[in-house]
């Protein structure tokens, strides 16, 4: 029988398990993963188109800052040292008895002006009229004892002992006497100057203590004003300067005088010196303890470059202007720019600063609006609602 052969294929080797599972997970990934990056660019494109149309608007010039301005010029300051101090009388006193009594009559009305001399207040006093009557009897017939032994003494009926004694005695009754005329007139209380005369609380009738106080005197024209200044200041001040003043309640009321003397010593604790000033008062507006102002006036005057105190930036980096100057644009057109410079001040009076350096005549200072600007802004000049540039400014009502 003949033999049977078998056909032989080559061996195939077993596929390696999930393999065709994986396969088909890793389709749809990649099909995820090239979405996710298309909408990335997707988005990116659209954000790149807004940026460069920001980049783009950014480019337009802005529009102007509407600013005032004004011209720095020279003006002639006064120097000066200013102080609060305290209006003071010249003459002041609180009126007082000097003995014991009761009030009989009251002469005077309070807030009036009375003469040096003037009966202000009588106390009771017959008691000691009636003594003085009394002794002035008594120094009478000493007198008359001695005049006659004096004649006694001319025909040696007394002795020239008698007659001293009867001297003596008589002096002794004449001071007694005198001594009672003197505590009298002490029971009627005068005005020791003119001046105005104050509220009184006694009345008639009303028993007053020797050192009560029944009114207080003050004399207004002339008055003192007392006022401190730094030891730094004292030598920008001498006696016979001219002082002006200003008290609050006073508004528009400016009054004059010079400085009367400088204390003597300064205050071991404030280092300060006392001034006083004389000052014209002849409607007696002022008044003793009214706190007021002095400005004393010290050398001559003296020009500064001057523009108002709103035109000066404080910055802890240094004290800056902006000044206003002409440039020409992209376009070759001249418009307004402004440029921070550096300044140096001086002193300052009312609304006003003196500029020392970085600034010269005519230069265009912007007086308000500097919070928009920066160093090559565009401006525009409105100067129909400018700061206040006043020496001497007073409270605005509105």
């Amino acid at each position: 029988m003949a033999e049977t052969k078998t056909a032989s294929f080559p061996s195939t080797q077993p596929a390696e398990p999930g393999g065709t599972h994986k396969r088909r997970l890793l389709r749809p990934m990649v099909a995820m993963i090239g979405m996710v990056v298309i909408i990335v660019l997707i988005i990116g494109g659209v954000k790149f188109i807004q940026i460069s149309k920001l980049i783009a608007q950014s480019k337009v010039p802005q529009p102007p800052a509407v600013v005032t301005t004004i011209n720095a010029q020279f003006a002639d300051w006064q120097p000066s040292v200013s102080a609060v101090g305290s209006m003071k009388a010249v003459r002041g006193v609180d009126v007082t008895t000097e003995v014991g009594g009761i009030v009989r009559t009251i002469a005077f009305k309070p807030g009036l002006d009375v003469s040096a001399g003037d009966l202000l207040v009588q106390l009771n006093a017959d008691a000691d009229i009636a003594q003085l009557h009394s002794l002035e009897a008594t120094a009478n017939l000493a007198a008359t004892v001695l005049k006659r032994d004096k004649a006694q003494l001319k025909v040696n009926a007394v002795s020239q002992a008698q007659v001293d004694a009867d001297d003596a005695d008589l002096k002794a009754k004449r001071a007694a006497a005198e001594q009672q005329q003197a505590l009298v007139a002490k029971k009627t209380i005068r005005a020791p100057f003119a001046g105005r005369i104050g509220i009184t609380s006694v009345n008639p009738g009303q028993f007053l203590n020797p050192g009560d106080k029944i009114a207080t005197l003050q004399t207004f024209d002339p008055i003192y004003i007392d006022f401190n200044v730094p030891q730094s200041q004292l030598e920008a001040i001498a006696t016979g300067q001219a002082v002006s003043v200003t008290a609050a309640g006073l508004p528009k009321q400016t009054f004059t005088g010079k400085v009367s003397a400088i204390d003597a010593k300064f205050d071991p604790a404030t280092r300060n010196v006392t001034i006083e000033a004389t000052i014209d008062n002849p409607k007696q507006r002022l008044m003793p303890g009214m706190f007021a102002r002095a400005v004393v006036e010290s050398g001559a005057k003296q020009p500064y470059l001057t523009v108002p105190q709103t035109a000066v930036t404080y910055n802890p980096y240094g004290t800056t202007v902006f000044i206003v100057a002409h440039k020409k644009n992209g376009q070759g057109k001249d418009v307004l720019t402004a440029q921070q410079t550096f300044i140096q001040t001086g002193p300052t009076r009312g609304d006003q600063v003196a500029i020392v350096s970085g600034v010269k005549e005519g230069d265009v200072i912007v007086t308000s609006g500097q919070m928009k600007l920066k160093n090559g802004s565009p401006v525009k000049v409105d100067n129909r609602s400018v700061p206040l540039n006043a020496v001497s400014p007073t409270p605005q009502e509105q």
